[in-house]
Order: structure tokens, then C-alpha cells, then sequence
């Protein structure tokens, strides 16, 4: 896959049936973006990370393993903002009814599962869940190119 990726108002698209077989493609596609944005490899792999989470969530919870049905995942940038949107017609979610956990408690009791809202929110800098009509629901996550802020 071949990205081209300026720090000017880009918009990279693609779309995805509801399969974990198909994350590897997501992971290469947000990776190569994050890239020629200019994010270092711990950035790159950070949002990855969390974009891998939103797709299994989406799979494994709005569409209960359901692999027929879409998940689109658009890359929106301007000067120093790099958002990825991920929109899906799967059962709702609140992110707000997800506490915030008690990682010794979590390790100690061998849980497995459970952690991809946390870990979403310590990859990215914004999160944000919107729910639309006709049963979509958007999510956002956002990070910011430290080094083209503070130019």
C-alpha cells in the first residue's frame, strides 16, 4: 500500500466488511497514514494501537462477529490534527458507562479483556462518540503533531 500524505487538509478513505481478518489491512492502512504524516514510530504505533481497538470493539460488540455487515474508516488531517473516524450501523455504545480501571486490581486477578477504552484513551489525545440517525454511530480519535504546534 501506497500512501501520499501532506500535513495540508487531506482526506484518506476506505471500507471494510465487520471481519478481524480484515484488521491487518486497517493496521498497514492507518500505519502508512501516520507515517507520511510525520508522527515518530511510537506515535504511529500508539494510534494503531487504538484504532485496532475501536475496529475489534465494533466487531466483537455493535455487530456481535456479524461479518457482513461495514465499517468505514476515514483519515481526516489538517496542519497538525490527525483524525480517524470510524463509523459503523452496529449496536450503540457509551463510552461513559466504561469506568476507569484499577490496573493493580485488573493484574492481579488475571482478567483478560475489558481495557480497550482504556487503552484508546491513553494512546490518543481526544476521543469522542457521536451518535447519528438512522442507528450510526461515529467515533472519533484524534492525536496532535507535537513538533508542528509548537512551530
Amino acid at each position: 500500500m501506497s500512501l501520499s500524505l501532506s500535513t495540508k487538509a487531506t482526506t484518506l478513505h476506505v471500507k471494510i466488511h465487520s471481519q478481524t481478518e480484515k484488521l491487518e489491512f486497517v493496521r498497514t492502512f492507518i500505519s502508512e497514514a501516520a507515517q507520511q504524516f510525520g508522527f515518530d514510530e511510537d506515535s504511529v504505533q500508539n494510534i494503531v494501537l487504538a484504532v485496532d481497538e475501536a475496529c475489534t470493539n465494533i466487531i466483537k460488540h455493535s455487530y456481535e462477529y456479524a461479518s457482513n455487515k461495514d465499517i468505514d474508516i476515514r483519515i481526516m488531517t489538517d496542519d497538525h490534527r490527525f483524525e480517524i473516524i470510524i463509523t459503523h450501523q452496529g449496536k450503540p455504545f457509551d463510552p461513559k458507562s466504561v469506568e476507569i480501571p484499577d490496573m493493580p486490581a485488573y493484574l492481579a486477578s488475571y482478567r483478560k479483556g475489558g481495557l480497550g477504552m482504556y487503552i484508546m484513551r491513553a494512546m490518543m489525545d481526544e476521543i469522542e462518540y457521536k451518535k447519528l440517525p438512522n442507528n450510526i454511530t461515529e467515533v472519533h480519535l484524534i492525536k496532535y503533531l507535537r513538533n508542528k504546534i509548537s512551530r
